[in-house]
């Protein structure tokens, strides 16, 4: 069965006022677009001396509207009319005289009409501030901020970096893809919200010698897709990462480890704080017991070194082991007899859920096929990209946790 895009039938409607980061809603209309979203524009006049109508036209393929006396709807009331289909309002960029305007409900042009005309109990507003860092830190912007939430609105950033005056520092706008994000994560179910969950994820890495180390081929995408559908769930989610080149999905805090040693040692003193762990990364189950300081060298004719390998510390079974230990879910990559194997797992670390895959078939890939193996009996999680069963997984864990966080 085929994946429907994430913002399938959902209808945002995108406004944009003034500011440099304007470019960056040009390649945002098109990201919730391949999201599935149907996308309608409304702009400033501020936005309108950064980008024309035409291209936001072009990449949302419908009209762009501009003005609260825009004649075509008609009842004269496109404020009204827009946010009446729409399921959401994204404000990208959101300048500090915009905030500003939300902070106090005024309405003197389209987009900050339609703000307040939108229904709110099925509308969401979301704002991505886009400002100087002098501009994002004053008090009044802070305030401001503070009183749009306390209104009911979702505030998406700022980011910190380099900024168009030359300044670096906090405010600026999001890019187009950590937004999209961020408004499929709006519409996923909050089955976790008041929730702490901890994954870890990827594989570990044992040095032989400083250039060279035991490791394995796990790239880490499941345990950060299994992070990224915690979040969206309304987690609080850590996240303790072995060596992989993975971004780390939005609201989640991430912690970097390359030994088990290492992982072991950053995740025993979180977990006890936790509701739920997902132990996902491939760890590595032996280590050399010396690493050399220098590079073992090859010498012509002589015999390879050979390895004295010492079992690595389990950190599934330490965690589960702890008192008032939170709800355990341990991952078996295996090569063969899937079941079996995830069965013997789930008795030995004495956990309630193991979830069973073929490693080499899903190493570096963004698919996967789920075998859930618990005390009553096993349930297949189909082929489908690792999100999608990222999500079903944490739909199964949510339903197995007590009912109050």
């Amino acid at each position: 069965m085929t994946q429907l895009p994430d913002l399938q039938g959902r209808h945002i409607v995108l406004g944009l006022t003034g500011g440099i980061a304007c470019y960056k809603a040009a390649d945002l209309a098109r990201e919730l677009g391949k999201a599935g979203a149907t996308v309608q524009v409304v702009m400033t006049e501020g936005a309108e001396r950064f980008i024309t109508a035409v291209t936001m036209q072009a990449l949302s393929n419908r009209p762009v509207y501009t003005s609260q006396w825009d004649a075509r709807p008609d009842n004269a009331m496109a404020h009204i009319n827009l946010t009446r289909e729409a399921d959401a309002v994204l404000v990208a960029p959101a300048s500090a005289d915009f905030i500003a305007k939300l902070a106090q409900g005024r309405a003197d042009d389209l987009l900050s009409l339609l703000c307040v005309a939108r229904p709110t109990e099925r509308c969401a507003l979301l704002v991505a501030p886009a400002m100087n860092r002098e501009m994002w830190a004053h008090p009044a912007t802070r305030r401001n901020v503070v009183q749009i939430v306390a209104d009911g609105a979702v505030v998406l950033g700022p980011a910190a970096g380099d900024q168009a005056c030359g300044e670096v520092g906090d405010g600026r706008m999001l890019e187009a893809a950590q937004l999209c994000d961020a408004l499929i994560a709006h519409f996923q179910p909050k089955r976790l919200a008041g929730r702490r969950v901890l994954v870890t994820a990827g594989p570990t890495y044992e040095a032989i010698d400083p250039v060279r180390g035991l490791t394995n081929l796990s790239s880490g995408k499941m345990g950060f897709a299994i992070a990224r559908a915690a979040a969206e769930a309304g987690a609080t989610v850590t996240l303790v990462a072995g060596p992989v080149a993975l971004a780390t999905p939005m609201g989640v805090a991430r912690i970097d480890v390359k030994s088990a040693r290492e992982m072991h040692a950053a995740v025993l003193p979180l977990a006890p704080t936790h509701d739920v762990f997902v132990a996902t990364a491939a760890v590595a189950d032996w280590r050399p017991v010396d690493a050399a300081g220098q590079k073992i060298k090859k010498v012509a004719g002589q015999a390879a070194p050979s390895l004295v390998l010492v079992e690595n510390p389990d950190i599934l079974a330490a965690v589960a082991a702890l008192p008032g230990h939170p709800y355990c879910v341990g991952f078996a990559a295996e090569s063969h007899d899937v079941e079996q194997h995830a069965r013997a797992k789930l008795e030995r670390k004495k956990v309630p859920l193991i979830v069973g895959n073929l490693g080499p078939a899903t190493f570096g890939r963004d698919d996967n096929a789920l075998l859930l193996v618990d005390a009553l009996g096993t349930r297949a999680l189909p082929h489908a990209d690792k999100l999608t069963l990222a999500r079903q997984l944490v739909g199964e864990i949510a339903q197995r946790l007590p009912s109050a966080p």
